[in-house]
């Protein structure tokens, strides 16, 4: 059903090349991504160099279940639980305080991180194989240019830049991004995606 991703040695293969500060390409249910594990900072300066990113512009952490995500934030309000619980997994990322878990390296110096769980069982199971379950990533482009839809377009668009593009098996991305919204007091809209959210004020 996932191919190479239920392959022993391709696991070992890929947790191999995300520890040795490897970038890897993957399907979401909105576009395609790109990611390495949060703490490999020759993974994070690899994502910035190859989308030619600024670096104030910060990654963001998915996971496969937020209980994997929830280490690295902070200060989760009941308003913010119940949009997790709604739309977890799904096209919704929250911004929340960082906690001392999460990298300064992928932050952009800022005291917030964004997270999400993507609605897409490739990208679950890849979760599920990568050693601790988090991957910081960014869509799959290079900046100022559209995000790769499919699989032909990650290739085409930084393929020669990453260490491995998974294959999506059948599971492709909608190619629309997810809504953004800060979760840090009350919750507001940053960019409007596929979920519709309420904003709340104190």
């Amino acid at each position: 059903m996932f191919g190479e991703l239920e392959d022993e040695k391709f696991q070992k293969k890929l947790n191999e090349t995300l520890k040795n500060g490897g970038v890897i390409a993957f399907v979401t249910d909105t576009v395609w991504g790109v990611g390495c594990l949060p703490e490999n900072e020759a993974g994070v300066d690899k994502i910035y160099s190859l989308k030619g990113r600024d670096r104030s512009k910060p990654l963001i952490l998915m996971s496969n279940s937020a209980e994997n995500l929830l280490p690295y934030v902070k200060n989760v309000s009941e308003t913010a639980k119940s949009l997790m619980n709604k739309h977890f997994p799904g096209a919704l990322t929250l911004i929340f305080e960082k906690s001392d878990k999460t990298p300064d390296t992928i932050t952009s110096g800022k005291n917030t991180v964004g997270i999400r769980v993507p609605n897409n069982a490739t990208y679950k199971k890849l979760c599920e194989i990568i050693d601790g379950n988090v991957l910081a990533t960014t869509s799959a482009n290079l900046s100022n240019h559209p995000s790769a839809k499919n699989y032909d377009e990650a290739v085409k668009f930084i393929g020669d830049s990453v260490d491995l593009v998974i294959k999506s098996y059948g599971n492709e991305a909608k190619g629309l991004e997810s809504t953004v919204a800060l979760a840090v007091d009350e919750i507001k809209v940053l960019r409007q995606g596929e979920v519709a959210v309420c904003e709340t004020t104190n």
